[in-house]
């Protein structure tokens, strides 16, 4: 069995990849998708940087890949954000871990927090991967009741992931390599909320590289495809 010496049992997580529990989220209530037009938005258009916003020193564009890397230590958490704000969607794209072992993400439903160390610290739910996997509420409550086994499972840590982010009234999901691996409910639906996407560059003393690329958005998504998933269930790629 794993030990951890730390005081902090979402550090633990981080760490050794375990769920943290949060009676709540069992019991969060269901609140349903926002009914609006369906639109298919490409977020990056494969040559600049367009309708994001980060340090420009930290994200660039190669091969039609978002690239955010850096050399020197990254003292706290920095994003690239989209201009727009969105709340319903499905975000279809693919991730590689080039160098380090720290993991990046996608954060939702939050804000730019300035005020917390950096220009474009970001604060809101964040869908970790590759190692550990899970989700982490960036700057609140720390790591959500998320089992990160099932991606664990079929996730590559050096290699591209490809990923749909299913994000429906309070409820996220997420499709790994055609597997549903996360099927959470956010237990506080005043959190929920229109927010830039948000890709992370995570502090850390060491050089780091991460990839991302697709980046295709669609608005009230149809979500046929996962009705009656369970987490483990492949999923049919979208046609």
């Amino acid at each position: 069995m794993k030990r951890c010496h730390f005081f902090i049992p979402a550090f633990c997580a981080i760490i050794f990849g375990l769920p943290i529990g949060n009676a709540a989220d069992n019991n969060a209530p269901i609140v349903p998708p926002q009914k609006g037009k369906s639109e298919t938005i490409a977020l990056f258009d494969r040559k600049s940087l367009d309708g994001w916003e980060g340090h420009p020193n930290r994200w660039s564009v190669s091969n039609g890949e978002i690239i955010g890397k850096n050399s020197d230590q990254v003292k706290v958490s920095t994003y690239l954000l989209t201009k727009q704000k969105f709340s319903d969607f499905e975000l279809i794209f693919s991730a590689k871990l080039v160098e380090s072992e720290m993991h990046t993400g996608i954060a939702i439903w939050g804000a730019a927090a300035p005020d917390r160390g950096d220009k474009y610290a970001y604060k809101g739910p964040l869908v970790m991967f590759p190692k550990p996997w899970g989700m982490y509420d960036v700057l609140g409550r720390a790591g959500l009741n998320v089992d990160a086994a099932p991606a664990l499972k079929v996730g590559s840590q050096h290699d591209w992931n490809h990923m749909e982010l299913f994000a429906q009234g309070n409820r996220v999901r997420l499709v790994l390599n055609g597997v549903l691996v996360v099927d959470w409910r956010e237990p506080d639906p005043m959190r929920v909320k229109g927010g830039p996407i948000a890709l992370q560059l995570h502090w850390n003393t060491e050089p780091q590289e991460v990839r991302f690329k697709g980046l295709k958005l669609v608005t009230f998504p149809n979500d046929q495809r996962l009705d009656g998933k369970k987490i483990g269930d492949k999923v049919a790629p979208p046609k």
